[in-house]
């Protein structure tokens, strides 16, 4: 597993709004965050969460013009860690961190991972509670965990 796990607000808002957050910490111990997003955040994060600064400004500052600023941060920081992986949500964001060949993960898939851990019970269920509070998920790719976690 990657030493230095990275999260970006989307997955922090969403898990926050179930009152799921514990889901992020105990699949990964530490999470790293940038300080762009935890402003974004705006409310106290638990001590696992630790808020590291983006060395490298003007690559920040060139992903700002393609991304918003927590997603320019966080693939920013990403880029100065060799091994890490970073937790984002969004096609564009996902899009331009695979061009960099970062190491990617989403909400969805970190609730498959907390499932094959022991962390959670049914990841669909907790699926259905985020789309209930505003997450977006394609209808396709909610059918396929459910039809996945069905057969299981």
């Amino acid at each position: 597993m990657p030493k230095v796990i990275i999260s970006d607000i989307s997955c922090l808002i969403s898990l926050s709004n179930i009152g799921r957050l514990d889901i992020l910490y105990d699949v990964f111990g530490e999470v790293f965050i940038t300080e762009v997003v935890a402003q974004e955040f705006g409310q106290p994060l638990p001590p696992r969460f630790k808020t590291i600064d983006v060395k490298n400004i003007d690559t920040m500052r060139g992903l700002e013009k393609q991304l918003d600023k927590g997603e320019a941060s966080i693939i920013a920081l990403a880029l100065e860690y060799p091994d890490c992986l970073l937790i984002i949500d969004e096609m564009k964001g996902r899009k331009i961190a695979k061009s960099y060949n970062l190491e990617i993960i989403g909400t969805i898939g970190l609730l498959i991972l907390a499932e094959k851990r022991g962390i959670v019970d049914n990841p669909v269920e907790i699926a259905g509670e985020l789309i209930k509070k505003g997450f977006r998920l394609s209808p396709k790719i909610f059918n396929k965990l459910k039809q996945f976690y069905n057969k299981n």
